[in-house]
């Protein structure tokens, strides 16, 4: 009798149900359609094509941007009884062949490949000779040049459509606009696909973002928290990685330094460390954690502000994904604006191309400065919507109150019209400030109307007006005058006192937030040594097998072997996310753990 999907979702796989779009994408995938899926990172989204794959007939091809992810996912297939393998530059030629011979003798189910390698012409001429039974590309949003992550590699990936006429394809995203959305479907050529949009919110992750004052001393304060805990610390630059990664590690954190500019052999090291160990903190550029299927990452921070809400997103999706309480906090502050935009400025791309990745940072800073709950404005620009304040992020668990800064927005708009738009932040509140430094004298500022007019504001309160000011449109920091702040066209009716301005209150002192909505589930003290336990046992398996632990079992899996205590294979067969071949390799080990617990210690 053929199985039907959920059959597979439950033999394979160790789940009960499907989730929010899931059944409705594999549905459609198997009768033939195309589809675009979008779904939030940890939403499950492997599953509406690896499902598909075992149940069509033929081979499933899945484009992947990422070695390590193809790695990663191949390996848990293989852990999960399915048959996958991956071609890409990382094999040795006998490895390549082995693979390609299992695909020519028909028992490969699923076959991983990047978009370079499908590109070449042997390649395709292989495939031609070999049934498939459908096409995923994974990180769809890369297609797009209006995306966050465009690569010129997929842009051949249309031709896919005629060189295998029949063949369904799905376009797999975590993120996407519609305008994104459109250009997805236009360039892949997908014919009247299906689109499928799950809910984006992510509950589990709190969302926190704070004025950059002191970041070592913020982020310090920050981590006390999170100490033995797996997360990701974002910066804009390779060097801001190394120093990160070096004074985390002289504070007693398992830190380490991720980014292109390593050697291949370093960036492998440094990844398998982070997958396959509990506490380890990767400080990395955006290089870092596309497709990470790591599901206890219990932070992701951003030192510098990243480039849109698409990124943003995108990157903080890595934390939480077993669902368990996380979070996502951010510094920002002026100077991280004004590079940013001297960045788009300076940037040698086409006038529309820049238009709109400046709407895109228009927007994230917008959101930045917003003074109630965040996830209502980061769902809405996703399209999404949350009809009730989250009760999860800053906005909702220490309000920013505001204050009347129509004056202060004068005093500095003046100050940069009266300096002829030639001066940085820290020159115009020195002339406010009344200070007479050297720059001060050099240009005779101290003679200036409006020297000394702002003593009543501290330098911080004055760095906040600039940089609320400058994510208005009112003051913008121009590249061919070296980063100068000059007005722009809507400065008049500022300077004019005709536009109202309410500022965002800066804390004056780090926020600090811990215990909301509950940490990852404590483990009762009686039942911690079952705990280590299981645990050691998964990591034996997971050494012997070469695996990260959670490809073996998530934590969630082992929790609920914690309270449910199950007794026999039939038991065991019940948890979540134990199948059939997990079964058959590993229950009797984790069955012999169990039983060896005392019974007066069970839940």
């Amino acid at each position: 009798m053929t199985e039907s999907k959920h059959d597979i979702l439950q033999r394979v796989f160790g789940y009960s149900a499907f989730r929010g779009e899931q059944e409705a994408v594999i549905e459609s995938v198997v009768a033939g359609h195309d589809a675009l899926v979008i779904m939030p990172t940890g939403g499950g989204k492997s599953l509406c094509y690896q499902i598909p794959a075992l149940l069509r007939d033929g081979v499933a091809l899945v484009v992947s941007p990422l070695i390590a992810l193809m790695h990663d996912q191949v390996a848990a297939l293989e852990e999960l009884g399915v048959d996958a393998g991956f071609l890409n530059s990382s094999q040795s030629a006998e490895e390549q062949q082995d693979v390609m011979q299992r695909l020519r003798g028909g028992s490969l189910q699923l076959l991983y490949i990047a978009p370079e390698r499908l590109a070449s012409g042997h390649t395709r001429a292989m495939l031609r000779d070999i049934p498939l039974s459908l096409i995923a590309i994974d990180e769809a949003h890369c297609v797009s040049q209006w995306g966050h992550d465009f690569r010129q590699e997929y842009l051949s990936l249309h031709e896919l459509a005629e060189l295998f006429p029949g063949v369904p394809r799905l376009a797999l995203t975590a993120t996407a606009t519609q305008k994104t959305r459109d250009e997805v479907v236009a360039r892949l050529a997908l014919e009247k696909p299906g689109i499928f949009v799950s809910p984006f919110d992510r509950p589990n992750i709190r969302y926190l973002v704070q004025p950059k004052t002191d970041a070592k001393r913020q982020l310090l304060k920050f981590l006390q928290a999170h100490r033995g805990e797996a997360g990701i610390v974002y910066c804009l630059s390779r060097k801001k990685t190394e120093s990160t990664a070096a004074w985390l590690s002289e504070q007693g954190f398992d830190a380490l330094p991720y980014h292109a500019g390593l050697t291949g052999d370093a960036r492998t090291r440094h990844q398998k460390r982070f997958l396959n160990d509990d506490a380890v903190i990767i400080v990395a550029t955006i290089a870092f954690g596309m497709g990470i299927d790591k599901p206890d990452v219990r932070f992701v921070v951003h030192l510098d502000l990243p480039k849109s809400m698409e990124s943003y997103y995108q990157e903080t999706g890595r934390a939480g994904r077993d669902g368990e309480p996380a979070d996502a906090w951010m510094v920002y502050g002026l100077q991280d604006v004004v590079r940013l935009r001297q960045m788009l400025d300076e940037s040698e791309a086409a006038e529309d191309f820049k238009r709109h990745e400046q709407q895109k940072l228009d927007a994230l800073l917008g959101w930045c400065e917003v003074t109630g709950c965040r996830r209502r404005p980061l769902l809405a620009y996703f399209g999404d919507t949350l009809t009730e304040d989250c009760g999860n992020c800053d906005g909702c668990l220490t309000p920013v109150s505001t204050w009347d800064g129509s004056e202060a927005a004068q005093k500095l708009l003046s100050t940069v019209y009266r300096t002829n738009q030639r001066f940085g932040a820290a020159h115009l509140i020195d002339v406010l400030l009344g200070k007479t430094t050297d720059k001060v004298r050099q240009h005779g500022h101290a003679d200036l109307s409006v020297f000394g007019i702002g003593k009543d504001l501290a330098p911080q309160r004055w760095r906040s007006v600039i940089r609320q000011l400058i994510v208005r449109g009112l003051l913008r920091a121009d590249a061919e005058r070296f980063g100068a702040l000059v007005l722009t066209a809507d400065s008049r009716a500022a300077l004019r006192g005709e536009l109202p301005m309410e500022f965002r209150e800066d804390p004056k002192k780090p926020i600090q937030i811990s215990g909301i909505k509950g940490k990852v589930t404590e483990i009762p003290e009686q039942d911690r040594a079952l705990w280590d336990a299981l645990r050691a046992c998964r990591q034996a398996l997971a050494n012997e097998h070469g695996v990260p632990p959670y490809v073996i079992f998530h934590d969630k899996t082992l929790r609920e072997m914690l309270h449910a205590r199950p007794a026999s294979a039939a038991d065991l067969l019940s948890i979540s996310g134990v199948g059939q071949t997990k079964l058959d390799r590993y229950g009797e080990k984790f069955l012999d753990v169990l039983r060896a617990e005392p019974l007066s210690h069970a839940s």
